[in-house]
Order: structure tokens, then C-alpha cells, then sequence
């Protein structure tokens, strides 16, 4: 099947997606890119956010992501994710009161790697605040 690319989405809890698909847009740490069968050999971080998988000409699939590492080969696409969550599966008020703590927490923070790993946490939870709202 050469007009499909072969996608697999890994976290250290599951294999949460492998199947073959029409397009994969991954939020890229440079920026978001989209993969399609015969892609150019590449390997990137993936930054907080959405993963859309594409399939009959419509996104059929949405996944967060709380970072992590993406490899294309020409026929096929893995990512390896910190975290993976359906975006159908958010629990918007958990994240919420979650982003209300880490700003607590970010406020509350004396010490620069406190402050980091604070700005780096509520980051990352208003991402998928995000991802949540828009579905």
C-alpha cells in the first residue's frame, strides 16, 4: 500500500495507535509537519500537542502528546511520546484545576529549577487545555 504511511504511536504505557494511514501531522519542535507516504528521512522532538491522524480525507483521529521523539522513514512514521492521551479523553475540569496548581506553584516557586520545571508543567497543561476546547 503505497499510497498509505505506516504510523505508530508509542508511550511508555501502550502502543496507543498502528495502523496505515492517509496523512500524520505531528507537532514538530520546530514546527508542526505533516507526513505522507514517501517522506524524506527525518528525525525530530515533538513538542506538547496534537497529534491529527488523517484518513479518507478528514482527521480521524486526535491525540495529545506531552512530548517526545518522532522518526519518518519513506514508508512509515513512529513516535515515541512522554505521554499520549485521546483528545476525546481529556478530562477538561481535571486539567483545569491541574493548571490552576501549577500556577500556584510557578508563583510560589524560590528557586530557578522550581520555576522551570513549573513554567515547563503549566506549558504543557495549557496545551492540552487547548486541545481539549477545540474538539
Amino acid at each position: 500500500m503505497a499510497d498509505k504511511v505506516a504510523f505508530e504511536l508509542v508511550s511508555p504505557e501502550r502502543l496507543l495507535v498502528s495502523d496505515r494511514f492517509d496523512m500524520v501531522v505531528i507537532p514538530g519542535g520546530d514546527g508542526d509537519f505533516g507526513v505522507l507516504p514517501g517522506h524524506a528521512p527525518l528525525v525530530s522532538t515533538v513538542r506538547p500537542g496534537v497529534i491529527d491522524i488523517h484518513e479518507g480525507g478528514r482527521v480521524a483521529h486526535r491525540v495529545f502528546v506531552d512530548g517526545g521523539f518522532a522518526e519518518v522513514l519513506p514508508d512509515r512514521c513512529t513516535v515515541l511520546a512522554e505521554r499520549a492521551v485521546m483528545v476525546g479523553d481529556i478530562d477538561r475540569a481535571d486539567v483545569e484545576a491541574r493548571v490552576r496548581e501549577a500556577e500556584l506553584d510557578l508563583r510560589d516557586a524560590e528557586a530557578d529549577e522550581a520555576r522551570d520545571s513549573a513554567r515547563a508543567r503549566l506549558a504543557t497543561l495549557n496545551a492540552m487545555l487547548e486541545a481539549a476546547r477545540a474538539s
